[in-house]
């Protein structure tokens, strides 16, 4: 299974939601970095570990690569440099929805994806439904998450389309 590493953002947008555990039946391993879930998720989201969510720890030479482009980019946290990082060690795509890190990503020619990519890929491997995925939409936008709400949207018309065929 395809590993992806992901920033604290996705998992939240999926919780708030109420389709995260969907997440944990895609055909994918999901991580981490470590210091990230212990300074953005542990504390609300330690259940994530039970899910599935697995920690990577950053080597030597990334944690060097990470504090440098922390302090070579403005914008993405120190926590999301980590993340981009662990993408990179782990030669994998990363998931955020962040514009900066995503920006960042793409730059430092790491393949990145977003929550209307996962929610996707469930209703592709049939985990949800075009409905649930559009409760989950609402539920995200009424929750203040952040995301282009006229392409998550359309991004289901067109599945519904699809499946009506």
């Amino acid at each position: 299974m395809q590993l992806l590493i992901s920033d604290a953002n996705i998992l939240i947008d999926l919780e708030e939601g109420e389709i995260l555990e969907s997440l944990f039946g895609l055909p994918f391993r999901f991580k981490v970095p470590d210091i990230l879930f212990y300074e953005e998720l542990e504390a609300q989201h330690a259940h994530l570990l039970a899910m599935g969510l697995m920690l990577g720890e950053l080597t030597p030479q990334t944690m060097l690569y990470a504090i440098e482009l922390s302090s070579r980019v403005s914008g993405p946290s120190r926590n999301d440099c980590f993340a981009l990082a662990l993408a990179r060690q782990e030669n994998c795509p990363l998931l955020s929805g962040d514009r900066d890190l995503r920006r960042t990503a793409e730059n430092e020619d790491i393949e990145v994806h977003g929550t209307i990519w996962l929610v996707e890929q469930m209703i592709i491997n049939q985990i949800i439904t075009v409905p649930r995925a559009r409760r989950a939409y609402k539920r995200m936008k009424e929750n203040a998450r952040r995301l282009p709400w006229g392409l998550a949207f359309e991004s289901l018309e067109v599945f519904g389309q699809t499946r009506r065929r």
